[in-house]
């Protein structure tokens, strides 16, 4: 089998059930549900749909049943787009990555905020640098990237 034919498949498999869910559906059992990606057996006779479903356990419950009951909905709209002799039988999958992708940003984050905090007491005070240094600090000092500011060249500079 292609494995090109098989990711454009997964591919095609993963637009469709997204588009599906976040405009085809009706059902308020699914909300905030997020669809990742997609995977299709060789023979795209069966395909897992990974999702990610934000809120409490007892709102990924109600939004996994509410998928599951809108299963052949779904895999309609999937035969209508694929128009492959054979129809992927879909299943959906639950993926916590992206919860602990939060929950590990959340940890370095508050790890950050407590070095920053021993930094800030223990810095020297350059209060005859120029504000562009010191802005830079900041922004650095935040937890976001951001490139030093640099004054544009004077015709005297050049």
């Amino acid at each position: 089998m292609n494995s090109r034919r098989a990711e454009r498949a997964a591919e095609a498999i993963r637009e469709t059930v997204s588009m599906t869910v976040l405009f085809g559906l009706r059902d308020p059992r699914v909300k905030n549900v997020t669809v990742l990606g997609a995977e299709v057996a060789a023979d795209l006779r069966a395909a897992k749909i990974f999702v990610t479903i934000m809120g409490d356990a007892k709102a990924q419950s109600l939004a996994m049943h509410g998928l599951n009951s809108a299963k052949g909905f779904i895999q309609a709209k999937v035969a209508d787009r694929l128009q492959t002799k054979y129809t992927p039988v879909i299943s959906f999958v639950l993926d916590p990555s992206v919860k602990k992708s939060i929950e590990v940003s959340r940890m370095l984050q508050s790890v950050l905020a407590g070095d920053s905090a021993d930094d800030v007491e223990a810095a020297p005070d350059h209060s005859d640098d120029d504000d562009a240094d010191d802005i830079a600090t900041e922004v650095a000092s935040a937890g976001t990237f951001a490139p030093p500011i640099v004054p544009p060249p004077t015709i005297t500079d050049v």
